[in-house]
């Protein structure tokens, strides 16, 4: 009875064990605190980009989400998972093995005849072996493989939201520096024709050189900012055919502005239902799952292994006789294998094991707490890029107009060129920061659908971690 009682408590000891719950409720906040926009739908939609209501955008989306090669390999990561799991899978199963054979041999004289029988034998024999997993080390390896292929799934999924987002932000960055070079030449227009001015007035004697020389400065100026605002702009441009799968040589988009892109609204749910909509989380659930998993096989190691073995066959020296009754044979038999003495490497393999569960627990935990801050961080951008589009939108009017004023003045000699040159730098700046915070406003609307996980879903059965009180 003692003795029953000790194998069922190895036998218990030997199964696979729950994942830890990491999660605890003072981690997981009970909303966010963020400004939102209540009437806005909550999550985004999975083709989130539809609602900039562009078609270029889309076809680029497309295109990216297509030819991209950082998701190529992503998914080439993800056959690797399954063909690790099917490898994995193979130990739960007998493994069979065939061979066939023949010998002849032949001798001469007395001598050799002592010591060699001149023969032919044909042979066929069919192996089978079969380790059965009593203490579930095979289970534990398999199970180790599946979360494995979870995460690579999920790495996947990341990838894709990732090029997706980036494709979005460097279209709208190529957009925003091209309607900061047409400010720009509008600019050097209107430079130019107060230049106009100046250089009649100058030859006429009517204004001294220094009118001439600061207006040339201002033009010199505006003019050294075209060069940087050309190299981004190609960057840029560079850097999303990249993201397409695509050479830069002969890459061009249509679009010079911001202005046709509409402001799709999304706002956030529970930061509970954030977990499982973030595939970086999702991953990092299934890393620890396959870690714990790990642990458990290696603790399954240290119990003796149980394997079963046989053989038949047919055995002859005339091949047509091969396949008769009487030339059949057989054995089996069962094997305990127990390691005795290894010099520490199984206790070492569960030290390494349960190291890695500790660093992934970790590893998810901040995964779950970065996943909040990004969303607060979102929140924050998206309001606050709002407002200051507003208030930069009404300085640039009043710029326009006070530089249309300055202008008319100067020509009519009621005031002074620097008040015009003031006047036409605010205009300058404003106009510029303005198309900056256009695409400041676009890519923090990105980055909140990004945040909120893109409208990905982690599937319920796919759940390891639970949040506890």
């Amino acid at each position: 009875m003692a003795v029953l009682v000790a194998l069922a408590t190895v036998f218990i000891a030997g199964c696979a064990t729950p994942v830890p719950q990491v999660l605890n409720a003072s981690m997981v906040p009970k909303k966010f605190t963020g400004p939102s926009a209540p009437t806005a739908p909550p999550w985004p939609d999975a083709n989130w980009w539809q609602g900039y209501r562009d078609p270029q955008l889309a076809n680029l989306v497309a295109e990216a989400q297509a030819n991209n090669l950082d998701l190529t390999a992503a998914a080439a990561r993800v056959l690797q998972a399954e063909a690790q799991s099917g490898i994995q899978r193979a130990a739960l199963f007998p493994q069979l093995t065939g061979q066939a054979a023949h010998s002849n041999s032949a001798c001469s004289g007395a001598a050799c005849l002592q010591q060699y029988e001149a023969a032919k034998t044909t042979s066929v024999n069919f192996n089978a072996t079969y380790q059965i997993d009593v203490w579930g080390l095979a289970h534990d390896n398999l199970h180790a493989a599946q979360e494995q292929l979870k995460s690579a799934r999920f790495a996947r999924q990341s990838v894709a939201l990732t090029v997706t987002v980036e494709a979005a932000n460097q279209y709208f960055t190529v957009l925003a520096i091209r309607r900061r070079l047409a400010i720009a030449h509008e600019d050097l227009e209107a430079i130019n024709g107060i230049l106009e001015i100046i250089t009649l007035r100058a030859k006429a004697g009517a204004i001294s050189r220094l009118d001439l020389a600061q207006e040339q400065a201002q033009l010199e100026s505006v003019e050294a900012q075209l060069p940087g605002l050309e190299t981004a702009e190609r960057e840029a441009l560079f850097t999303l055919a990249q993201l397409l799968g695509r050479p830069p040589e002969g890459f061009e988009i249509d679009g010079h502005d911001l202005d046709h892109i509409a402001q799709p609204e999304v706002s956030e749910g529970l930061p509970s239902d954030l977990l499982l909509r973030r595939p970086d989380v999702a991953q990092a659930e299934a890393n620890l799952a396959a870690a714990h998993a790990n642990v458990d096989a290696a603790r399954a190691a240290f119990l003796p292994q149980l394997s079963l073995t046989g053989s038949s066959g047919f055995v002859s020296t005339a091949i047509g006789a091969l396949l008769r009754g009487s030339n059949f044979g057989f054995s089996y038999g069962a094997g305990l294998l127990q390691t005795l003495f290894d010099g520490g490497r199984l206790y070492g393999q569960r030290a390494l094991a349960i190291g890695v569960q500790k660093e992934l627990v970790a590893d998810y935990q901040s995964a779950t707490l970065n996943a909040f801050v990004d969303v607060e961080d979102a929140l924050i951008e998206v309001a606050n890029t709002h407002k200051a589009h507003d208030h930069l939108v009404r300085e640039v009017d009043a710029a326009r107009e006070a530089f249309g004023i300055g202008q008319l003045q100067y020509r009519q000699g009621a005031t002074e060129l620097l008040t015009v040159l003031q006047a036409q730098q605010t205009l300058f700046l404003a106009e510029d920061e303005l198309a900056q915070m256009q695409l400041a406003n676009c890519q923090a609307v990105v980055h909140l659908y990004e945040a909120l996980g893109g409208g990905w879903v982690e599937s319920a059965k796919d759940r390891t971690q639970f949040v506890s009180n």
